[in-house]
């Protein structure tokens, strides 16, 4: 029997038959294919364009979650798009696999052999399709990139899943971005996509191609999937999401490896004159130096503006992300802290920079390091939190869980049943027993020291050790981190810590992106018309660092 729809990474298919000796083909793009950042397989893809259509041929290997070789997958289409054949040769688990499929008309129609098994499936289906195998032929993908790459959004994308049947890919939006490898910087476009599967909830999809369609890189960010084109995995390469006039690419070397960063200078910056310098730092699940989240760049634009002001903007990658060495499996909030003292020294031994005037601003998560780091750095001249929250990080997590539990359809037992295992996960990182009943996917991701320490976060205990003018910009309309922790974190401030400045700037019509935003809602990022960092908020933040800088001289 095949296997039914499921989640992503336990998505296992047919294999299909070797087709017969082809023409040349042209040279293959190597793809590393990674399950929740570990590389699981790799696949080598071909893509052939002639008057005659569309060759896209494929081999791989692939270790969980079932052990799959493809010894060759082929799907041809004609000129129009419309498929013409499916072939694959494969082995799953030790067992061949043999299956071939035609199309003609609206009659899409498979054969093959699974372990023994013939089977035949013949479903009807729409114009001009794209066919897909999920989970061990990624390179049908590149119908899709090169079908929507100049597509608008809201296109609609008919594609039939062997053997299973129709679905849709729904395009939502598509930004261009540029990706550095080493020095090296080429556009490439990014798309986002819904898979709208029968009986199932909507699957987010995230696609990168290059400006002809060619596929870069294909995730499904929920099942953490990731199929990356070979030399844009590699620790040379970062996807490079925004960039300003004044960008510099550097590397900052650190206790045992490097930061991979970038220096965002003034355009009229008098050469003999030191300037003062910004360390930007961004939020949880933002690892690239962009701060890149839902389509919007925070902290390249936030360099940008920095610049503008006459500030001379650094951001880097997390360590173990993008061009950054390291570990990111083992740090913690007190190592991304350490990291922002090491750019605080590299900055203090450059020429160009007013040592004294050296600041440090964070965006969410990063508010914390911020803080953190300037309770350990006297260098650091002054800290900025935007969208920080001022709780622990334990209740912050149980207060947004239960914000979304009350926009949920759940019954009160099941959301008091998941806000206990919420508070079981809490329990059992922080003690390291008490992981009975919790699925192990989960533990996976909540056992870490990076979620001990975020959990344990206290940010009234650090403020005290802190003496440096602080900045608390806020929009009033995060629903993500409650306008009211930017209140608690100012009162904390000014009774708690040794800063004999503390200031509060509550941005209207603001979400936690720093973006215009009508409600607010983490469901209306999606949707946002205006992607651009709030002019209020960096207008509050120059203003604020050219007031505070001046008393320092």
């Amino acid at each position: 029997m095949f296997l039914r729809y499921c989640t992503w990474a336990f998505l296992v298919f047919l294999a299909t038959a070797a087709q017969a000796q082809q023409a040349a083909l042209p040279p293959s793009t190597g793809f590393t294919i990674f399950l929740k950042g570990t590389p699981i397989g790799r696949e080598d893809v071909t893509v052939r364009t002639d008057a005659s259509g569309v060759s896209i041929v494929s081999q791989g290997r692939m270790s969980v979650p079932s052990s799959v070789t493809t010894r060759r997958a082929e799907v041809k289409y004609g000129p129009d798009w419309t498929p013409q054949t499916f072939t694959l040769d494969a082995t799953v688990n030790g067992g061949d696999v043999t299956a071939k499929s035609t199309f003609a008309g609206s009659v899409a129609r498979t054969e093959g052999v699974q372990t023994g098994t013939p089977y035949a499936r013949q479903h009807e289906i729409s114009p001009q399709p794209v066919v897909l195998l999920p989970s061990s032929f990624f390179g049908a993908f590149e119908a899709v990139s090169r079908r929507l790459v100049n597509a608008p959004g809201g296109t609609e994308l008919k594609a039939y899943v062997l053997p299973q049947g129709e679905t849709t890919i729904k395009l939502v939006s598509s930004v261009t971005e540029r990706i550095q490898i080493g020095k090296e910087v080429f556009d490439v476009w990014h798309l986002e996509a819904l898979w709208q599967i029968p009986g199932t909830s909507d699957i987010g999809l995230s696609i990168t191609s290059t400006k002809d369609g060619g596929l870069v890189r294909f995730s499904v960010p929920a099942q953490g999937l990731d199929v990356v084109r070979a030399d844009v995995a590699a620790s040379t390469s970062r996807t490079q999401v925004y960039s300003n006039a004044g960008d510099e690419a550097v590397t900052i070397p650190a206790a045992g490896f490097n930061l991979g960063a970038t220096l965002t200078r003034p355009a009229a910056a008098a050469a003999a004159a030191p300037m003062p310098a910004v360390i930007l730092l961004g939020g949880a699940g933002s690892n690239d130096r962009d701060g890149a989240a839902h389509g919007v760049s925070t902290l390249a634009q936030l360099a940008g503006a920095l610049a503008k002001a006459g500030y001379l903007a650094v951001r880097y990658d997390k360590r173990g992300f993008g061009q950054s060495g390291g570990r990111s499996e083992s740090a913690t909030l007190s190592d991304y802290a350490e990291d922002v003292r090491v750019v605080v020294r590299w900055l203090n031994d450059r020429k160009d920079i007013d040592p004294k005037r050296i600041a440090v601003i964070g965006h969410g998560e990063g508010a914390w390091v911020a803080l953190l780091a300037a309770s350990r750095e006297r260098k650091l001249a002054a800290v900025v939190s935007l969208a920080g929250p001022g709780t622990t990080g334990a209740d912050l997590v149980l207060d947004q869980q239960q914000r979304t539990l009350e926009r949920s359809t759940l019954s009160p037992q099941d959301r008091a049943a998941r806000v206990a295992l919420q508070k079981q996960i809490h329990s059992a990182v922080l003690t390291g027993k008490g992981w009975d009943g919790v699925p192990p996917d989960v533990r996976k991701e909540a056992d870490t020291p990076w979620m001990q320490s975020f959990l344990l976060f206290d940010p009234g205990k650090t403020i005290e050790d802190v003496r440096q003018p602080i900045l608390v910009v806020h929009g009033a309309l995060d629903h993500q981190v409650l306008p009211s922790n930017a209140e608690r974190l100012v009162a904390l401030a000014r009774t708690e810590s040794k800063s004999k400045s503390v200031e509060l700037v509550m941005v209207r019509g603001v979400n936690h992106l720093l973006t215009p935003a009508i409600t607010g809602e983490i469901a209306e990022y999606a949707t946002l018309d205006d992607r651009n960092v709030s002019k209020d908020v960096t207008d509050a933040v120059n203003t604020w660092l050219a007031k505070t800088f001046a008393a320092i001289r």
